[in-house]
Order: structure tokens, then C-alpha cells, then sequence
């Protein structure tokens, strides 16, 4: 009997967006201990693009389908798995998200709470899990300080100004354009600045005058230096990541002279390498405060199925808001 068939999104190599073409592949069997999704939605950020062109320092194997956080509903399951069952509305990590069907380790699915649409689901899990961890764990930020959020209409900024009003920050949005700073007004921001790296810094004292206590950067652009200086004493930079494209460099004298700490936070190494148990709990807290209410994340641009290369090149652009949705199944 031959197996059944599902339609994909592959490339055999990673030179470019033109080597993506739907084929058709078998769908996957469930192993002992992993779950069968039929994929609804599948979330697109800016490294999945880098990883689809063999950009990031993680290269996936050949042929590639992208994709790695995706919701939908459970087909089915494996021996060993409980708790689970066919129809079961997930969000999950997998490997392959560019598809009708995919595979996924019981430990990486989760349950969709009844508040949450199945597209804000798909690009949950990593934005918000590095916003908590960066923001509590690494930041170690404090009820009334001052949080200044860059590039803050982006799928890990937004959720970074949800979750530090939750935690009790006063957040500051930098973002380029009206829109963009509206969103960041609407995600909980109370002050929007433009990104303009000409006198900027002067713009940012005049708006907050008592000055910034953490910021966190997923740009790690032109604005890098001028909000570093603009930190109070004791103040942490988080690291989030490189989307200008650019590594620029940090004088070294300057956390000297403001007692101030450049801190990284990848959600890679902390949720797959060195503390999977601890980023679990923290995507359960997460999940916990969306079925309260209190956390309602957007979704981004939304584009279907046939229209895959221009899901990637819109996140590799940078330029979308929140996290970019590419749809496989209509809801």
C-alpha cells in the first residue's frame, strides 16, 4: 500500500529563496514517544529565514523544509505518548514546519489554551520564552525600572514590551515607523521613539529624563552605542540578536564607567543545550497568563500557502510586525 502524501515546501540547497518549490513527500510516521500534527500555521521569524539560506551558524541538513514553530491540531500519536489525543488543538517545535504534516517529540507540544488563535500560537513559543528569560533571568528586572525595548514592533519585541509590563517596567519602544511605534503603544509601551541614529540619544533624554535601567536588543544596530550610554548606573544591555545584519563593536570603557552589564540571551542554548527543564516551566508560566487574559500576543502578516517565498523574504526583510504567519491549512 502506497504511503500516504503530503504537500511541503523543500530545497535541496540553500542558495537561495528560488530553491524552495512544493514537492510532495510521504507524510512521517510517529516513533515511540512523538506526536503527528497536521500543521494549521506555521510561525516565520527573521533566523528561520537566515536558516533557510544557510545563514545562521546552525546549518540544517539537505533537502530543507523551514520552519520550526508551528500550531494545529494532533493526527496522531505514538506508542508511549499519553495525555494527548487526536484533535487536540498544539503549538509545538518541530523540525519541518513548511507542510501539511510533521513530527514532534511529546515534550516539545504543548496544549492551546481556549483564548489563543491558532496563528498567535505558531509564533509563541521562542519570542516570548526569550523575553521572559532575558528580561527575569538575565536582566533580573525590577517592578518600577525603566525598560527600553529596540526594534520593539518585531515578534521577540513585542512580546519583550508585554512581558515587561507584566513584570512591572515602565517600557520604552524604539521602532521606524508610525505603525510600528502605534503596535509597540498598543503591546503596553508608554513612550514610542523613532530609530533615527541623528541626535537621538538628546531625543531619548528628553523623553525619559531619569534615564533607561535595561535594554533589550534584538537589532543590535546603529542604536547600540548611543542607548549603552544612556543606561543608569548598574544598568544591563541584553544581546538578543543581530537583525541590522550588522556585529558592531561596544567600546569596552563604557561598562566600566557605568557599572553596566552586556548580557547575551540565546533561547537555543537555553532551551535545547543547557536548561531545558527551566524554559519548559517558564513557556508554562507564559502559557498560563494567555488562558488568564493577562498576555495577548499578535500575529503578524499573514501569507497562504502558495506564496511561501514571499513568507521568507518578508521575514528576512525585517520589516514585518510581530511574527510572520505562513498558513498551511485555512481555518
Amino acid at each position: 500500500m502506497a504511503a500516504k502524501q503530503m504537500k511541503a515546501v523543500q530545497a535541496d540547497d540553500l542558495s537561495s529563496i528560488d530553491s524552495y518549490r512544493v514537492v510532495e513527500l510521504d507524510v512521517p510516521e510517529p516513533g515511540h514517544g512523538d506526536v503527528r500534527i497536521r500543521i494549521a500555521a506555521c510561525g516565520v521569524g527573521y533566523v528561520d529565514a537566515l536558516v533557510s539560506l544557510g545563514r545562521y551558524q546552525v546549518k540544517p541538513p539537505l533537502p530543507h523544509v523551514p520552519g520550526a514553530e508551528v500550531s494545529g491540531w494532533i493526527d496522531s500519536v505514538g506508542r508511549g505518548v499519553t495525555g494527548l489525543a487526536p484533535g487536540d488543538r498544539v503549538l509545538a517545535q518541530v523540525r519541518g514546519g513548511f507542510a501539511e504534516y510533521a513530527l514532534a517529540p511529546i515534550a516539545s507540544v504543548n496544549r492551546i489554551p481556549d483564548r489563543m488563535q491558532l496563528d498567535q500560537a505558531a509564533g509563541f513559543r521562542v519570542n516570548y520564552v526569550t523575553a521572559l528569560h532575558g528580561l527575569r533571568d538575565r536582566a533580573h528586572i525590577k517592578a518600577g525600572e525603566t525598560l527600553l525595548v529596540i526594534g520593539a514592533a518585531g515578534g521577540v519585541g513585542s512580546a519583550a514590551i508585554q512581558v515587561g509590563k507584566l513584570l512591572g517596567a515602565r517600557v520604552v519602544a524604539v521602532a521606524s515607523t508610525p505603525e510600528k511605534r502605534a503596535l509597540a503603544a498598543r503591546s503596553g509601551a508608554e513612550i514610542a521613539l523613532d530609530r533615527d541614529p541623528a541626535g537621538w540619544r538628546e531625543r531619548l533624554k528628553e523623553a525619559v529624563p531619569g534615564g533607561i535601567d535595561v535594554v533589550f536588543d534584538p537589532v543590535s544596530g546603529p542604536l547600540l552605542q548611543p542607548a549603552f550610554r544612556s543606561l543608569n548606573w548598574g544598568g544591563r544591555y541584553l544581546v538578543i540578536g543581530f537583525a541590522s545584519g550588522e556585529i558592531p563593536a561596544l567600546p569596552v570603557n563604557l561598562p566600566l564607567l557605568k557599572g553596566a552589564a552586556l548580557v547575551g540571551v540565546d533561547y537555543r542554548q537555553f532551551a535545547a543545550v543547557f536548561e531545558a527543564a527551566a524554559a519548559q516551566r517558564e513557556f508554562d508560566e507564559l502559557l498560563a497568563w494567555v488562558a488568564e487574559g493577562r498576555l495577548v500576543p499578535p500575529a503578524g502578516r499573514t501569507f497562504v500557502f502558495d506564496r511561501y517565498r514571499e513568507a521568507l523574504t518578508y521575514a528576512l526583510s525585517g520589516e514585518g510586525i510581530a511574527k510572520t504567519i505562513f498558513e498551511v491549512t485555512p481555518t
